[in-house]
């Protein structure tokens, strides 16, 4: 065979061949980075807006810059746009966001701004210089499961939950099987407030749970309100964001944490290097990479029960997966074959629930 034979051998291979997709260009700051942070509700909320807040702080130290924010920004556009715009009036060329509402606005600033980093946690919009960032809580959350399961006597576990979307139906979904691992005839009973931070409602919906006889409460929701119901009536919980032991030392037995620092100063040093490429359909972090870890455990968990959740918390780490097949929902629906594990996708819609979540309004 001759060389002009392999060279048209070659030319028609590659004609066959699909073209190898374009790779993104790494973002490249135009000036001295500076950064800066809009947080959702009030910094010392006692949750999800102080978690952002502590890790801004840690960021400050780590970076040795100052790091302004704003707080109490709601989700809407005539209250982001303003604050984000004056900070990049100011010179700020990293802005961190820290809400699901803020997706569609950070979007139209960030292809008004191309020069401007934009990072979101709990976001859903991306682009060549946006990136959404959120854990995999479901790993977090499911360890607190196994906290509940474990020092509940009746079994029948609470949990007061914000809204039905993919991201809160998979920590409860979670928590149960969680649950379940310690106690095979664990329950979970839910009611949804509607909103992600009203204390008073909260409340409400925590002290319906107890009345209905759950002995442990879990949690979806910004506040400590479900905490200190669980302190109030002598029964235990676990929280969210943050440890909560803080606000019911007597009945906070785990909690579900972020670790945003950890996520988002490796994002920031990119930018800063020149590297930064954002992932196109966002960054969803496990355990290992950041996202959130457990604050463990109070003294009413047996030490052996201690034992068997930082056991599987190291599993976690190492890469077992909560979401692996077989699993049916609680229809007895097949949802995960055996020897798969739940897609990315199907996980940011989940719509279904596991055996033994009773879901409330």
């Amino acid at each position: 065979m001759t060389r002009p034979f392999f060279k048209a051998a070659a030319v028609a291979l590659a004609l066959l061949l699909p073209l190898a997709p374009a790779v993104a260009a790494p973002f490249k700051l135009k000036a001295e980075p500076k950064i800066a942070m809009v947080i959702f509700g009030q910094k010392n909320d006692g949750g999800w807006s102080q978690a952002a807040d502590e890790a801004r702080v840690k960021m400050e130290a780590a970076l040795d810059m100052k790091i302004p924010a704003v707080d109490g920004v709601k989700e809407n556009a005539t209250a982001i746009r303003p604050v984000v715009e004056l900070f990049i009036k100011r010179g700020y060329n990293i802005i961190i966001g820290t809400a699901f509402g803020y997706s569609d606005t950070f979007k139209e600033l960030s292809e008004k701004y191309p020069d401007v980093a934009f990072l979101n946690l709990s976001g859903t919009t991306n682009g060549p210089n946006l990136e959404s960032v959120y854990g995999r809580t479901y790993e977090s959350q499911y360890l607190c499961g196994m906290a509940a399961g474990a020092v509940s006597k009746t079994g029948k576990l609470g949990f007061v939950a914000a809204n039905p979307f993919g991201v809160v139906n998979w920590t409860i979904s979670a928590y149960e099987l969680g649950a379940r691992k310690m106690n095979p005839n664990a329950t979970l009973n839910v009611v949804y407030t509607g909103i992600w931070n009203d204390p008073v409602k909260e409340r409400a919906a925590a002290e319906a749970l107890v009345d209905q006889g759950v002995d442990v409460l879990g949690q979806h929701v910004d506040t400590p309100a479900t905490q200190i119901v669980a302190q109030e009536r002598g029964i235990y919980g676990t929280g969210h964001h943050r440890d909560m032991r803080e606000f019911a030392p007597k009945a906070t037995i785990c909690s579900s944490v972020w670790t945003w620092d950890k996520a988002l100063l490796p994002e920031i040093k990119k930018i800063m290097a020149g590297t930064w490429v954002p992932a196109p359909n966002g960054a969803l972090l496990s355990m290992a990479k950041g996202g959130t870890d457990i604050a463990c455990c109070g003294a009413a968990v047996p030490p052996a029960a201690v034992k068997e959740i930082l056991a599987e918390r190291k599993a976690i780490i190492e890469g077992k997966q909560i979401y692996a097949g077989p699993l049916e929902d609680r229809d007895g629906k097949l949802r995960v074959p055996a020897g798969q594990v739940l897609s990315d996708a199907d996980l940011w819609k989940m719509d279904w629930y596991v055996k033994g979540v009773i879901t409330q309004k």
